[in-house]
């Protein structure tokens, strides 16, 4: 896989805070918020992970194969690690239509919010048939640049609940899915600390000072 340039990312991370400053101008009365979006396959198929055993013994971890799967989409504020999650069957343009209209929903219900949402450029976030609600401007982060994605920084804290660990049936693993998303929820600041970049902020900022 390529690899973004490095002069490449800079300019794009400058440019994000001017282009923000933009946007801003050009919505008055709006409050800018910039917010990041990506999906992650998770499925019965275990995540293996070091972890500890007694000295002179190896650590056994369970597997087996099974193929079975959903998508978890995660829309995450940076700066704060305030989220919405939505788990899905598959991810393709319509799903990606009704999760920004969902995310919507409940972010912005009172339509005072310009809404800048940070995504990569997998098809369905490109798709002349994606339905972008209003007050929502999707910016395009460069191609093969996950570096660039505060969101990737937050499937660790996702996966770790899955690891090591072997699921009997469908309902418990997606239950347990489920349930680390509520918990990443309750808890923004965990997740702000993998996400609260200093440019980011900085972009947010310049905006919100118009």
């Amino acid at each position: 896989m390529p690899a973004v340039r490095p002069t490449r990312k800079r300019r794009h991370i400058k440019k994000l805070a001017t282009d923000l400053e933009e946007l801003a101008r050009s919505h008055p009365g709006k409050k800018v918020e910039l917010w990041a979006e990506d999906e992650a396959r998770l499925g019965l198929q275990p995540i293996l992970r070091r972890q500890w055993a007694a000295p002179g013994e190896r650590p056994i971890a369970l597997h087996r194969r099974a193929y079975q799967w959903l998508y978890a989409f995660h829309f995450v504020h940076p700066s704060t690690g305030h989220g919405f999650w939505l788990l899905m069957p598959e991810t393709n343009t319509g799903v990606m239509s009704v999760a920004l209209a969902e995310w919507v929903k409940e972010i912005n219900p009172q339509g005072d919010k310009l809404l800048v949402l940070l995504v990569d450029q997998a098809g369905w976030h490109l798709s002349k048939g994606l339905r972008i609600p209003e007050g929502v401007v999707l910016y395009h982060l460069p191609p093969y640049s996950p570096e660039l994605q505060p969101t990737e920084c937050t499937w660790p804290l996702l996966r770790e609940a899955l690891a090591n660990r072997l699921f009997e049936t469908w309902e418990i693993f997606y239950e347990t899915v489920s349930e680390r998303c509520r918990w990443m929820t309750r808890n923004p600041s965990q997740v702000a600390s993998r996400t609260a970049w200093s440019w980011l902020l900085h972009a947010e900022d310049v905006a919100q000072s118009i």
